[in-house]
């Protein structure tokens, strides 16, 4: 046995099944997915889950019900995370950067053989449309729960998979199809194409690998960057241009076909709320399609999977522009990080179906046979600060964690727990919070009950940004696009703007508190009655006397939506306040400090050399994002304080310039 191998045996433990992550509330008797097995159908006895955080804990709650033991791998810090309490065992695949854990198909490889898992799902992500990693699990008599090679090869390449779909008479977008090999090629192909262009990685998704360009300065600098981040997150760096459709919708079609044939679509995923590229509140179904469109459209992503034999879950994703025309864009040959919300709608569970199929037998259902029952909404809740380019990672530990599951009809698919770390090596999700209603209002409603009972504390999270666009008037009448954070925010997410009454509140709330956490021990707080409700003793009802009379006010300190920083002084001090000296801010335009924890990837200028405004003087990656830092000023170099491959925290001095 290889030392490798030994070390692995070492680390190889089983655990107890624990209380799982993946939570949800009935719906009048109905669960949020209630697809079950049916005993006479076995599947697997054991299942390895190649993947962390919430998917893992996501497949493992499926398993459960289906009588599957399940296997967890995990990075060393990973060691104590949540998916690897839930499972029934757990192996240690490497350190915490993912191409020496879960990339590293050595080692997964050899802890399939040590646990003697029959199949491997691979959630989302990682190794979940590699080729490579399918064929080894082939050669090892393992199956390997999503689409065979062949697919994921012909999908997984979007130059490729352009050519099939226009083969099977679907609607494409006007595009180079070939591979882009200079950035002087991507210059004249944009050129020829006409702009604006999208420059992607062939083998990307995610968001990762993309870039929007204008002119043909924007076209180099995105040919450059997509390239590096598309080699950082797929190990591929081959990149293609297409006509960038201004204003689209970006709707997406769920599929599921199995291995003799059958194929159906699973109706449609409202995806449009994006930054960076990256999906950030999904609903299902779209307010937009009209029933003509949507039965195009699912015909089409059909006419595509059965054209690449597909067996499994998967979807195509389209761009829809104002007169409903639809171009096909990619197909994620794997389950999607937004599939809760088309489990909610159809009452299908997709984890269940996936492995179904992949153990060979037919789909359950006909088309006939899939309703659009109710609406569901999705809000990916991140660790991260929305202020900052609506989104910068945030990392820490959660100091404290409640999610709203006492709510009804409320799902929350996460894989943390109270005290667990956001690492700077992994995505900063922490949770997929969904809501379902028999209506749209009745599902929104849900969701800002929702978004204002979660409490996250130790890290910066999304949720303002999250509750400002469910609670937005152009959101709720549905007139949205991929466009639609930088519209409505174009200086950045500024927050909530209270009202002058809101102010008022918020002033005498937080006097109501200070005076309360002074003199708690007191019964009677002269003209001001604090006491907890009955229901929850975290919401305080403050009676506070403002402008001569009194003033009642409700204060909820449970969740943590929105923050304002209020100082309270006594009247004295007010006083002195006035002759304190002002902190004079920081010149910022003489310094470059990073604004997130991340890594150094690279250093463009040394001391003595004269930089532009605007020129850039090093980029930082931060969870498989790369963030180009630029000058504000000309100026020359003083001094460089990182180096390309140090990892650096928010705040960190850079660069300084004299």
């Amino acid at each position: 046995m290889s030392a490798l191998r030994a070390v692995l045996l070492d680390r190889l433990f089983s655990v107890k099944f624990a209380s799982c992550q993946t939570k949800c509330c009935a719906v009048s008797g109905r669960s949020l997915y209630s697809t079950a097995s049916s005993p006479d159908q076995k599947t697997f006895d054991k299942i390895l889950i190649a993947n962390r955080g919430e998917i893992a804990c996501r497949v493992m709650k499926t398993c459960k019900k289906m009588g599957i033991q399940t296997v967890a791998i995990h990075s060393d810090v990973d060691s104590t995370a949540v998916h690897v309490k839930m499972a029934d065992e757990a192996i240690c695949v490497g350190p915490a950067p993912t191409s020496k854990s879960y990339l590293n198909m050595d080692t997964i490889m050899d802890a399939i053989r040590l646990t003697g898992a029959q199949a491997v799902h691979p959630g989302y992500g990682f190794l979940s449309e590699n080729k490579e990693f399918a064929k080894r699990l082939a050669a090892e008599g393992v199956t390997f729960i999503g689409p065979d090679t062949h697919a994921i090869q012909a999908m997984g390449d979007k130059i490729e998979s352009k050519l099939i779909a226009k083969a099977a008479k679907v609607n494409t977008i006007p595009g180079f199809d070939g591979v882009v090999k200079t950035a002087e090629d991507a210059v004249k192909i944009a050129q020829e194409i006409g702009y604006p262009v999208m420059i992607k990685a062939s083998a990307g998704g995610g968001g990762k690998g993309m870039r929007i360009a204008w002119n043909d300065e924007e076209t180099r600098e995105g040919f450059r960057f997509s390239s590096q981040e598309a080699a950082s997150s797929f190990g591929d760096d081959r990149l293609l241009i297409e006509k960038y459709i201004d204003n689209p919708r970006h709707i997406e079609i769920q599929v599921l076909a199995d291995k003799h044939g059958n194929a159906l679509w699973l109706n449609e995923r409202e995806c449009s709320i994006q930054r960076r590229n990256q999906k950030v509140v999904e609903e299902a179904p779209s307010t937009f399609l009209d029933p003509t469109t949507r039965r195009a459209m699912g015909e089409q992503a059909v006419q595509l999977a059965k054209a690449v034999h597909y067996s499994s879950a998967g979807t195509v994703e389209f761009l829809v522009d104002s007169q409903k025309n639809f171009y096909f864009l990619e197909m994620n040959t794997r389950l999607q990080v937004e599939h809760p919300i088309t489990e909610c709608i159809t009452g299908l569970d997709l984890v269940e179906q996936m492995i179904r199929v992949a153990k060979g037998y037919q789909l359950q259902h006909k088309q006939e046979d899939i309703p659009i029952k109710g609406w569901a909404i999705e809000s990916r809740v991140y660790a991260e600060d929305p202020y900052k380019s609506f989104g910068l990672p945030s990392i820490g530990r959660l100091s404290e964690y409640q999610e709203p599951l006492a709510l009804r009809s409320v799902r929350v698919d996460s894989g943390i727990e109270e005290g667990s770390d956001i690492s700077i090596y992994y995505d900063p999700m922490i949770s997929k919070l969904v809501t379902y209603g028999a209506t749209r209002a009745e599902a929104l409603a849900r969701m800002e009950d929702a978004l204002d009972n979660y409490v996250i504390r130790g890290v910066t999270h999304n949720i303002p940004l999250l509750r400002e666009i469910i609670t937005h008037p152009r959101f709720i009448s549905g007139d949205i696009s991929t466009n639609f954070l930088p519209e409505i925010y174009p200086n950045g997410f500024q927050g909530h703007q209270l009202k002058a009454d809101q102010r008022r509140e918020l002033l005498a709330s937080a006097a109501a508190l200070h005076i309360t956490s002074q003199r708690r021990s007191q019964k009677i707080l002269g003209n001001l009655r604090v006491c907890p409700t009955p229901v929850d003793c975290s919401h305080w009802e403050l009676c506070v006397e403002l402008g001569g009379g009194h003033h009642h006010v409700e204060v909820s300190t449970s969740g943590d939506v929105y923050n304002f920083k209020v100082r309270v002084l006594s009247k004295l001090a007010s006083e002195l306040n006035a002759y304190m000296p002002e902190k004079v801010p920081e010149d910022t335009s003489s310094i470059l400090r990073s604004p997130m924890p991340g890594t150094v990837v690279a250093v463009s200028v040394k001391p003595g050399d004269t930089v532009a405004e605007g020129q850039e003087i090093c980029v930082i990656e931060a969870m498989k994002m790369q963030n180009s830092l630029t000058a504000v000023k000309q100026a020359k170099v003083k001094c460089v304080h990182c180096k390309p491959g140090e990892t650096v925290g928010e705040g960190d001095l850079l660069v300084e310039l004299e």
